[in-house]
């Protein structure tokens, strides 16, 4: 082939070059979208989504093929996006069925409430309807707009490429699970494709303008590779290390990240806890594993439980962190130790067996609170800690706890106290269910038994399907009536229902006793808690023995029931609900049900902690959309400081950096700059066709010269005339520029996209 031929085949190099581009953003898109796979199901929403950014592609490629501008592009892709939304969903209003009417656009808000319904509702993965299907293609149609334009337009492939990985860990995040290793593979080899194909064009470029192809371009690939790598492996390697979903009981605290607690009882929509996670381990010297609670909640509005909250003291160590629990003197007491290391359970409360009065082995500053016994950090956390709790524990007879009457003086007024407008149905129906009961053991049991009958159903979903979910006052008499619910409405509906016969109670927030691990330390045995396990379960205080724990939730834990004292043997009623006739012969204790389906005995979430936190679909849409607008934002941001950056050397009288930031400005606003033209020849460009003044380019051309030949780049004193005459020439040429122009250059900055050369030089002559 002859040289003359060469220049011939340049744009059709180059057009092969960014049609590779292109298919390495079309490639990207589909391995960043199989993760999402997990958090919503494959269906026709895929082909769709992987039609609109075809076609998006497409289109933008066609653009370039005919050389018109970048907004153009812009245009047709956008144009094109809508045009195939319409297509698939908006065809019944649609003018030849692609065309949006009024109608169309009025059908908008519709889909996206249908959508928000379905992330409300649904439980991963999703099998998305019409509204969530349109809100996914439209997400991918727009990932693809901006994608073209970063990695083609702006020539940023790299930082393409992160939005490509942060896109696909956002259904890792929301739903942890094991790494995806072929589509993490199928990412990176995208990724890596993208880095080179833009290598090589960015080779042809400098190596078609007649340059010497320096270590420059070399070592910028190369870092860009390096980073990519690093990328790739941080995404195999610390997947698996990210936070977990926060276990939460408020909906309204946000999403909520890492396994922890929080307290609220005030449930919103987010009831699943897609995965279940080992959060802590114990070994105990009690007949039977305890529950560990973390938090109690004794101020009721109406609306809300609330934490306790009162003094406190530092937990010392090896001393008594709390004094001993007082009761009667013929309340036999039990003195059992609990060894607890804590895993994936990130939170300031530390899960303890009640009544504890000594905790050894903590790190960090932790505190106590006396009035609940339980143990809080400001500032720390519950995780990789391992620690010693010793509880003094009440073993009261059937006896003697029938004969004890409710309530103490020293219990703050916020046990007891109901808000005045309590719905008819809370005390009618406590008052129904304990009639005839010989004393206040006898009418909470009844009530326990009650809840624990054939009459309630434990469900997940029912409170939201029938718009009851929650603690509040009416969340509790809607599930009085419609009888089925979880943990939360079982322990807020019982703690109520005995405050209206005037008994103090509260709620506790903790951990059912977990499941027998197999292995034995030390002749104890060890036993798992895991994240599924998360609970509440009410307490009503008892004159001379304290605060007596009751499991009223159904087909969950085993509950409160107290031995005899006259029909033998030792007398060690529960402390906690799980145990049961502990010390009656021939009374077996019987398991706690294992945890499977969601509706019924053993469903997946043991309590309030099956609830996750945000909708791991709504957590997908939220962090994509601000993915999105990061990537719109960046070529703005990345134009800016390099603007910033180039004024502090113009004023430090660096002539280059202000050629420099004139070309960039002329390339933002369309004004062809090619590496191959002098400055001469440019700045008598710049006065002719684009009105620029002369003085002004005068200035900044002499002084490249004679930096150039002087070989003295920086010359400090002359940098305030270089600021200004470069702020005058930017005013001017965006002066001439349309609107359109104008908006291009602050959007999307074409600048970004060239690789400034080294200027030729010809000899001096005048301008203008």
């Amino acid at each position: 082939m002859s040289r003359a031929d060469a220049p011939m085949l340049r744009p059709a190099r180059r057009f092969r070059d960014t049609a590779l581009l292109s298919l390495g953003v079309f490639a990207g898109i589909v391995a960043a979208l199989l993760p999402v796979f997990s958090v919503i199901a494959p269906g026709t929403w895929t082909a769709g989504a992987i039609t609109a950014a075809a076609a998006v592609l497409a289109s933008g490629l066609a653009m370039r093929f005919f050389a018109l501008p970048a907004i153009a592009a812009t245009v047709l892709e956008v144009v094109v996006a809508v045009v195939l939304l319409t297509a698939m969903f908006g065809r019944s209003t649609a003018l030849l069925g692609v065309i949006p009417t009024p109608a169309t656009i009025a059908s908008v808000p519709g889909l996206f409430a249908a959508a928000s319904e379905e992330i409300r509702l649904g439980v991963a993965p999703v099998v998305p309807g019409t509204g969530l299907s349109f809100v996914l293609v439209g997400a991918i149609a727009g990932l693809a707009i901006v994608l073209d334009h970063v990695v083609l337009t702006a020539r940023m492939p790299l930082l393409g490429g992160v939005g490509l990985v942060a896109v696909s860990l956002i259904p890792t995040i929301a739903i942890p699970a094991d790494v995806n290793v072929p589509a993490v593979l199928a990412l990176a080899a995208a990724i890596l494709f993208l880095l080179r194909m833009d290598t090589r064009a960015r080779t042809r470029a400098v190596g078609s303008s007649g340059r010497r192809l320096g270590p420059r371009v070399w070592g910028a690939s190369s870092t860009a590779i390096g980073i990519a790598a690093v990328a790739v492996v941080v995404t195999v390697v610390a997947v698996p290390l990210l936070p977990q979903p926060g276990l939460r009981f408020a909906s309204g605290s946000g999403a909520g990240f890492g396994t922890t607690i929080n307290p609220n009882l005030e449930l919103g929509s987010d009831l699943r806890q897609p995965r279940e996670v080992d959060v802590l381990s114990f070994t105990t010297t009690a007949p039977t594993p305890p529950y560990l609670r973390a938090v109690t909640l004794s101020r009721f509005d109406g609306t809300v439980w609330e934490p306790d909250t009162g003094d406190t003291v530092t937990v010392p160590g090896d001393v008594p962190v709390f004094d001993p629990v007082q009761v009667d003197g013929d309340v036999t007491l039990a003195d059992w130790t609990t060894t607890i290391t804590v895993g994936e359970l990130d939170s300031p409360w530390l899960p303890i067996p009640y009544p504890a009065s000594t905790v050894t082995g903590l790190e960090g500053e932790w505190l106590g609170l006396p009035d609940n016994r339980t143990i809080v950090s400001r500032a720390g956390s519950s995780r990789d800690q391992k620690y010693q709790a010793e509880a003094v524990v009440p073993r009261p007879t059937l006896e003697q706890i029938r004969s004890r009457p409710v309530g103490s003086d020293e219990l703050p007024d916020a046990v007891r106290s109901l808000p005045p407008d309590v719905p008819a149905i809370i005390g009618d129906t406590a008052r129904s269910v304990t009639a005839g009961a010989q004393s206040p053991y006898d009418a909470l049991v009844a009530l326990q038994s009650w809840f624990r009958s054939s009459e309630f159903r434990y469900s997940l979903d029912a409170p939201v399907e029938a718009g009851f979910d929650g603690a509040g006052m009416d969340a509790v008499a809607r599930f009085l009536q419609e009888r089925t619910g979880y943990c939360v409405h079982f322990a807020s509906a019982f703690a109520v229902m005995a405050r209206t016969l005037d008994m103090p109670s509260r709620i506790v927030v903790g951990y059912l006793p977990g499941t027998r691990a197999g292995s034995v330390e030390q002749g104890q045995t060890e036993f798992t808690v895991t994240s599924r396990q998360l609970h509440a379960w009410p307490e009503v205080y008892f004159r001379g023995i304290g605060w007596v724990p009751f499991e009223p939730t159904n087909s969950l834990g085993v509950p409160t029931n107290f031995a005899s004292g006259t029909t033998g043997g030792s007398t060690n009623p529960a402390d906690t609900p799980e145990q049961q006739d502990a010390a009656t012969p021939g009374a077996t204790r019987a398991p706690a049900p294992q945890l499977g389906d969601q509706d019924g005995p053993g469903s997946a979430g043991s309590g309030a902690g099956a609830v996750n936190g945000q909708s791991p679909v709504g957590v997908l849409l939220a962090v994509a959309g601000v993915v999105l607008l990061l990537l719109v934002a960046a070529p703005a941001v990345v134009r800016a400081g390099r603007r910033r950056s180039r004024a502090r050397l113009i004023l430090g009288g660096d002539a280059a950096a202000a050629w420099a930031e004139v070309r960039a400005d002329a390339v933002d606003l369309g004004i062809p700059s090619p590496d191959a033209e002098s400055p001469r020849a440019f700045a008598a460009r710049l006065v002719d066709a684009h009105g620029v003044g002369a003085d002004d380019v005068r200035l900044l051309r002499d002084a490249l010269e004679h930096a150039i030949y002087a070989e003295q780049t920086v010359d400090p004193d002359r940098g305030p005339a270089l600021a200004d005459a470069v702020a005058r020439v930017r005013t001017r040429l965006r002066a001439k520029a349309t609107p359109v122009r104008r908006l291009a250059a602050v959007v999307l900055p074409r600048s970004l996209a060239r690789r400034s050369g080294a200027p030729a030089v010809e000899v001096p002559e005048s301008v203008g």
